[in-house]
Order: structure tokens, then C-alpha cells, then sequence
């Protein structure tokens, strides 16, 4: 129930309105976003890939409504991948863009074409683009745009949430050899028609989808910082005589940090995804809804006097 509730607050505008205006929220976002700029990403990679650790980018911005907004979130992922080009990181990070951002919403073909944009700039770099998934609304349409942009851009990764009813599907279709996937459990409200409302019964999902991938010849992602799912991947992989770059972790930004680092460590490929930009007000409350412990951090900060 506290997850619906925050997964519906986050697309409420006067929910918005006072969580960006409460004090202290910036300094809880921190933890969460990596900064509103491109300079503030760069910093971020750089400490990150300093440490061993690979990393994918998310310019924050969804739901857009016009094409002069669409064209801004080009822009700036262009941005980025010409200073992630500049910098020689394109080995090491890649980006994570939203359709929606791209003008999904009110005009596929505009996303289509504003992601090859991105995925042309992202080869010039010598890196890669992973369309995210978002709203159950949105798969079909994503799909389709990911199979578009593989006839010019094979290593465009998709991904794909447990929590829908039709993961294992997906996943299936998509093991082939050379195809990215990402997999996680999801973050966005849906139907139960849909989707699985049970974290056991998502969790089991994540396990059947996770067998699929690592079992097939693509290149899984495995989006978690479930121990046990961390644990099961790696049993998957002695199974499946997966060799370790493979696959990959991958977590969040400021989520389980040390755990980051001890995959890392170990040999394995362990990715974050980092967000930053503006619009962080979705994202934020998404990550609030997956853990009840980062509510109850950012909660104390509302009422701080400090």
C-alpha cells in the first residue's frame, strides 16, 4: 500500500510542489542524484570508473509534452556524449534515456528519430544506449522503437521489469546473441491484470526471467540489490558457464555502495546508473517507494528544525 501511494505521489503535482519546496530535500536527493549538470555527471563518473566500477547515465526528464522539450533532452544527452567522447569514458559508461522524454507520448515517430540521434552520438563515443522501460502503457511502443533502432544499432539495450505479467516473454524473445538486457523488478504502479502486486510473487519473476537470460546467448544486466537475487545470478552463472564480463550487475546510484565496490573487486562487471539533471522529482520518489527505509531517512529531514 505505502508503494502504490508513492508511486501515485509521484506523479501529483501538489505532492511535487511541497517536496521540492521542503527544507533539506536537495541534501536527501543527493544521495539519490548525482547533481543537475553535466559537469556534476562528469565528477560523478569520474569517482566512479576511478574505482573500478562501470556506469550508465540518465539525463532526468519524462512525460514530455511539446517537441522544444524533447529537443532539450537531445541536446543534452549530445552533450554528454561528446564529453564522455572528449574524456575517452566511453568504454566505461553509457546512457540510459526515456522515450517519453523523446517525445514518446505524443509522437513515436519524433522519439524514434530523436533516439537515433542519441545512439549516433553514443557510437561516435564509442558507447552505447539502453532505452529504459516505464510505465506498463509504454512497452509495446518501446519495443517496437528498440527493434527500429537494432537494424542501425544492434548494441542498443532494452529492458525489461519483472513485476509485469509478461517479463518471462519479453526475456525469451530477447536472449539472443548480441542483445542487452537489462532486468529489474520494476518501479511504476499497474493494474494487477498487469502485473504482479506480491513482492514474493515479483521476486519470483525476477528469478524465472533471470534463468531466461543467463541461459540464452545475449548479455544480461541484472538490476538489483536484492542479496538473494545477487546470490541466485551467481549460481546462474557457474550453471550457465558464464564467464564474468558476459553479463553484469547493476545498481544504483548511493544504493548499497560497498556491495558496488566488493562485486567490483571480485572481477565482476558491476554497473551504476546515475541520474542527474532538473527533473529529478520522479525518480526520486520512485527510489523512495523501493525501500521503506530511504522514506523513513527522508521523512526525518521534513521536519528537521536543523
Amino acid at each position: 500500500m505505502l508503494r502504490q501511494a508513492l508511486l501515485i505521489a509521484s506523479r501529483s503535482g501538489g505532492v511535487r510542489k511541497l517536496v521540492e519546496t521542503a527544507p533539506f530535500t536537495r541534501d536527501v536527493v543527493k544521495r539519490f542524484v548525482a547533481g543537475e549538470g553535466v559537469d556534476d555527471a562528469m565528477r560523478a563518473i569520474e569517482a566512479l570508473t576511478a574505482e573500478g566500477l562501470l556506469v550508465t547515465l540518465d539525463v532526468l526528464g519524462e512525460d514530455t509534452l511539446e517537441a522544444g522539450q524533447a529537443e532539450s533532452t537531445v541536446k543534452a544527452y549530445v552533450e554528454l556524449l561528446n564529453r564522455l567522447n572528449g574524456a575517452e569514458l566511453g568504454r566505461r559508461a553509457e546512457v540510459s534515456v526515456k522515450l517519453t522524454a523523446l517525445g514518446q507520448s505524443f509522437d513515436e515517430d519524433l522519439a524514434l528519430e530523436n533516439a537515433r540521434r542519441i545512439c549516433t552520438a553514443a557510437k561516435q563515443a564509442g558507447t552505447t544506449v539502453t532505452l529504459d522501460m516505464e510505465d506498463h502503457t509504454t512497452v509495446d511502443s518501446t519495443l517496437k522503437i528498440l527493434h527500429e533502432l537494432r537494424r542501425d544499432f544492434p548494441g542498443t539495450g532494452a529492458v525489461i521489469q519483472a513485476y509485469l505479467r509478461r517479463a518471462e516473454e519479453h526475456c525469451a524473445e530477447l536472449a539472443y546473441e548480441g542483445s542487452r538486457v537489462r532486468l529489474c523488478k520494476g518501479a511504476y504502479a499497474a493494474p494487477e491484470e498487469v502485473s504482479f502486486t506480491d513482492k514474493d510473487e515479483v521476486d519470483k519473476s525476477y528469478v524465472r526471467c533471470m534463468k531466461v537470460l543467463m541461459a540464452g546467448k545475449g548479455y544480461p544486466m541484472l538490476a538489483t540489490h536484492d542479496p538473494r537475487l545477487i546470490d541466485i545470478a551467481g549460481a546462474l552463472a557457474v550453471l550457465n558457464e558464464r564467464e564474468a564480463d558476459t553479463f553484469e550487475y547493476q545498481m544504483l546510484y548511493g544504493i548499497r555502495p560497498a556491495e558496488q565496490r566488493r562485486l567490483a573487486a571480485q572481477g565482476a562487471q558491476m554497473r551504476v546508473y546515475v541520474a542527474y539533471g532538473q527533473e529529478w522529482y520522479g525518480y526520486f520518489m520512485r527510489r523512495l517507494a523501493e525501500r521503506p527505509a530511504n522514506l523513513g531517512f527522508f521523512m526525518r529531514s521534513l521536519v528537521s528544525k536543523s
